[in-house]
């Protein structure tokens, strides 16, 4: 959502700071440019480093051993899928009866697996009226492969304000922000649809559903004993070697998961399953003649432990 353009003529203008990636080709440029020594990263996972194309701004490089591997696995496996595709389609086109023929028939069979798997940039392929020709063009493999597991974190933000870990600990966080669109426009808040045509009534209506996941944000931080999400975050946090590394579950949650049971026996619930649990507990006013009074029904003990945690009164 930020690209260069945006911070160029929006955001620095605007005097805000930000914090985002650079793009695969952004990243080769610093290899060629000799300002990204990957050889820095025999013994590290995280280093900081300038670049006179970003003048004032700093660039923290991560690399990840797991999704090195992990993007050469997936890499390995399209190559492969895509070549065995084109192998087929070459097959037709050579045989002797019932063959493939024509450029534009060939060349639409060949455009169909391309267009699926990406992988155009990573063969040649020659296409005749009467024959297919593939190659892989090993270089740009290597190429990219080189660059498996690096990330490179941009910020204008001051180290004074953020050292190099929480430059790449708050960027990771853009997490919670995709988490938030998610629950605004379809688990909890449903922002769509907008039944408004003025202007001022949208911006009303967006507002409404921002302060809504406000407070469902603030719910689920006090909840979290009795959801699924982790509520043991320091040991978590504690145990992790890198700010670089795959984020984990703390024992205490992975043990609350496993067993879909808390500590004090309580079951564990999803956000929506514990807000459909508490929409049974209602405040009823039954009338007897001219008089009237309150009544309650029993709480559960899970609702009971709900309320603790959200310090909210339930009129008992």
């Amino acid at each position: 959502m930020i690209t260069e353009a945006r911070i160029r003529q929006d955001v620095k203008p605007a005097g805000l700071d930000f914090i985002t990636a650079l793009r695969a080709p952004a990243i080769r440029k610093l290899v060629d440019a000799g300002e990204l020594q990957l050889s820095l990263f025999d013994d590290r996972d995280l280093a900081e480093i300038t670049s006179l194309d970003y003048p004032g701004e700093r660039l923290v490089v991560c690399r990840n051993p797991l999704l090195a591997e992990e993007r050469a696995r997936k890499r390995r496996e399209l190559l492969a899928a895509t070549e065995e595709k084109l192998r087929k389609i070459q097959a037709r086109v050579r045989r002797a009866k019932r063959s493939l023929r024509g450029r534009d028939a060939i060349g639409i069979a060949v455009g169909k697996i391309i267009d699926h798997y990406k992988m155009a940039k990573h063969f040649d392929i020659t296409v005749t009226d009467d024959d297919l020709v593939i190659e892989r063009r090993s270089q740009p493999i290597d190429d990219e492969a080189l660059l498996d597991g690096f990330y490179v974190v941009r910020t204008n933000v001051k180290a004074e304000l953020l050292d190099s870990s929480s430059v790449v600990g708050a960027y990771k966080g853009l997490s919670n922000v995709e988490r938030a669109f998610r629950s605004l426009k379809t688990v909890d808040i449903e922002i769509r649809p907008i039944h408004h045509r003025r202007g001022r009534r949208v911006r009303a209506h967006v507002l409404l559903c921002m302060l809504a996941y406000y407070l469902e944000w603030h719910m689920r931080q006090a909840l979290k004993p009795i959801l699924f999400d982790d509520h043991d975050k320091p040991a978590a946090d504690a145990a992790r070697a890198s700010i670089v590394a795959k984020a984990t579950r703390s024992e205490a949650a992975k043990r609350k998961v496993n067993a879909k049971r808390t500590d004090d026996d309580l079951p564990v619930h999803s956000f929506q399953s514990l807000i459909a649990d508490l929409a049974t507990f209602t405040r009823n006013t039954m009338a007897m003649g001219d008089s009237s009074f309150l009544l309650y029904p029993k709480l559960t003990p899970i609702q009971e432990r709900t309320f603790q945690l959200l310090d909210v009164p339930t009129g008992l």
